[in-house]
């Protein structure tokens, strides 16, 4: 029986202002049509984690299925509304923002996680040099790592600060929120590769464990598709997410403009 949860709604921040990706600054987001800096669609699966872990809990956290497809740009400053609706023991979650659908996505809680060998993910470590995006930087079938990250401390709680989330299950279990893995799948891209402004544009995460406070986290991803479309130049990944080298968090596929059709200043 379908049911309707109630409203998760959030003021967007754009935690990205100053990094290099410049899909995120304002003047150069123009460039590619869009009325500003976007807020990154990692944080934005973050807003959308907030159902499901509500709803599940711990159990959400520790084994949950969650599927974004990022359709329309959230902008810093607006109010993100999360609406999900209950169907087939599942959720339904989409995000609206300027009266707009931003994006669209579901979540569920498979009775147990997978069980995924750490042995069938090759452990490699980023290019020793990154150099200009192109397509010979993610050749299909290619293995790539990336540099380790923990968000321990006052780093774990500045990010929960970020994504505005208030949920007392993080601080309360010493755990990490699911978003940080979606962040680590963007420093795949990152890297192993100087990349100019590039887009995220969808995700599967099966989550295998929970994240702990202070987890160094790292993914070993295989490159599963690279290919260009309606002039953007895409790449997909495949990769596990691993805490302390040991401990499968989240198996993920990943998708990304890594080169987007610039359009004409107006």
């Amino acid at each position: 029986m379908a049911g309707r949860l109630e409203t998760y709604r959030v003021s967007a921040f754009n935690t990205s202002k100053q990094s290099e990706n410049k899909i995120h600054d304002d003047t150069v987001a123009r460039r590619f049509g869009f009325s500003g800096g976007l807020v990154p669609g990692v944080d934005v699966m973050a807003y959308m984690i907030h159902l499901p872990a509500a709803k599940w809990g711990r159990d959400f956290l520790e084994r949950g299925l969650i599927e974004a497809r990022f359709v329309k740009p959230v902008y810093d400053g607006e109010i993100a509304e999360v609406s999900a609706v209950e169907n087939g023991g599942g959720l339904e979650i989409e995000v609206s923002s300027r009266g707009q659908l931003c994006a669209t996505g579901s979540a569920s809680l498979p009775p147990s996680a997978p069980q995924l060998a750490l042995a069938d993910y090759q452990s490699v470590a980023p290019v020793a040099e990154r150099r200009p995006v192109s397509e010979r930087s993610y050749e299909v079938g290619q293995w790539l790592g990336t540099l380790p990250r923990d968000w321990a401390g006052e780093v774990g709680a500045q990010y929960l600060a970020d994504i505005r989330e208030s949920d007392p299950i993080y601080a309360r279990d010493d755990l990490g929120h699911p978003g940080l893995l979606q962040r680590v799948m963007n420093k795949v891209l990152v890297d192993n590769a100087i990349l100019g402004p590039w887009i995220h544009v969808g995700s599967r995460m099966q989550l295998l464990s929970a994240v702990k406070s202070g987890d160094e986290l790292t993914a070993r991803a295989r490159v599963t598709g690279n290919y260009e479309k309606k002039g953007h130049r895409f790449v997909e990944l495949d990769a596990l997410v691993v805490a302390n080298g040991e401990r499968p968090l989240a198996h993920c596929r990943h998708i990304a403009i890594y080169q987007p059709r610039e359009q004409a200043a107006a």
